[in-house]
């Protein structure tokens, strides 16, 4: 008799790691592969994170920490947002989760009920309605275009139902949009009128590439923020992120932290109270983004990529690849063995549209991206 597999399981995968384990088996056969799929800065973290992270394993007992964090790394990040922002917190407010993921986790278990609705854009971040469906929460996908700046809207949510939640992404993945301040004090106040519960994903903070993104903690005290070591901080397989919780929502995302994860990763942990002393070298590399997104804004449209997503932050261009294809994943897949350049098809980030749409993650070395665009264009030359 077959055992009973339960439908939590039964979501939709995470298309870019099936892209990534594609790549990773292709260059283990001996192919040279250029790494535009997966979101991730191609530079190690900081000196002084390393540095602090050794003198951790020398000097300290890494056991657990609060389910909320060390600290003083708790202290540390609520130094950050009143630098940045502006905003004064209480770090009993601020969480350490195992990552951006584990932080997304907890606030759709604290905040939403089975049956309630939950609205994010599409194209946007698969693991949002991924998650959602395996709690038992219905994704509401705002269908967006390059007139909403692939944003959500005052005017999409009215039209979208009832709503018990909207996640916002500033600067957005797949996207790389941000909404400016003025279009996130609508969406706030919206939520505020309609008693929708805010979540904002601002892992991309500190990777703009002209004004600074606008927080929502920066508007108000009752939105879930989470944001992640992983991507301004160049520490993504330390797996440590971080949420600023709302005061109703502390004690249940404390208690769901103390059983679901017990606490974030000790070593993590006491390494990231370095990394906001390195502001001047990590700005450094946010401006080697901006040099690899100027090249291939200039290239792509040469390789059939001709119409791309405004990347006001983040590393991402989102491309209409319709010229080339009607099926991203097979483009993506003959791209991959012909090129070895690995792109992320748009079904990922948007099931209904994105078989016409690719995403290129710049995240890489400026080399990469110029061996790259001289691969894609020679592909379409060649009639790809």
């Amino acid at each position: 008799m077959a055992l009973k597999v339960a439908q939590r399981g039964r979501i939709s995968p995470f298309i870019v790691m099936d892209v990534v384990r594609a790549a990773n088996a292709q260059a283990a056969a001996g192919s040279e592969v250029l790494h535009l799929e997966v979101g991730q800065p191609a530079t190690k973290a900081p000196q002084p994170v390393l540095d602090a992270a050794k003198r951790a394993l020398d000097d300290s007992l890494i056991g657990y920490s609060d389910a909320f964090g060390l600290p003083e790394l708790r202290q540390a990040l609520a130094g950050h947002y009143a630098a940045l922002y502006g905003v004064e917190l209480d770090p009993a407010r601020i969480a350490a989760t195992p990552g951006s993921s584990g932080g997304f986790l907890l606030a759709f278990l604290a905040a939403f009920e089975p049956g309630d609705r939950v609205a994010l854009a599409a194209p946007g971040y698969p693991a949002y309605r991924n998650i959602l469906q395996a709690l038992d929460v219905e994704p509401v996908l705002l269908e967006t275009d390059l007139e909403h700046r692939y944003q959500p809207t005052p005017d999409l949510l009215q039209g979208a139902g009832r709503l018990d939640g909207l996640i916002v992404a500033s600067p957005s993945n797949p996207t790389g949009t941000v909404l400016d301040r003025a279009a996130l004090r609508a969406l706030v106040d919206y939520c505020a009128a309609e008693g929708i519960r805010l979540v904002s994903d601002e892992i991309y903070h500190g990777i703009t590439y002209e004004e600074r993104a606008t927080s929502a903690l920066e508007l108000t005290d009752t939105a879930i923020v989470i944001n992640s070591f992983s991507k301004y901080f160049c520490m993504t397989g330390w797996r440590l992120g971080w949420m600023v919780l709302p005061e109703d929502l502390v004690r249940p995302v404390e208690c769901l932290a103390q059983n679901f994860f017990v606490a974030a990763p000790t070593l993590s942990q006491h390494a990231a109270v370095a990394a906001f002393d390195c502001r001047p070298e990590l700005d450094a590399r946010v401006a080697a983004y901006a040099r690899n997104r100027g090249l291939l804004l200039e290239r792509l449209p040469h390789a059939g990529f001709e119409r791309l997503a405004p990347a006001d932050g983040a590393f991402y261009l989102y491309a209409d690849a319709s010229r080339l294809t009607n099926d991203s994943p097979a483009l993506c897949a003959r791209i991959l063995k012909e090129t070895g350049v690995a792109l992320t098809p748009g079904v990922d980030f948007d099931p209904a549209r994105g078989h016409r749409f690719v995403r290129f993650s710049f995240a890489g070395s400026e080399g990469d991206m110029r061996a790259a665009c001289d691969r894609l264009i020679a592909f379409a030359g060649a009639g790809g």
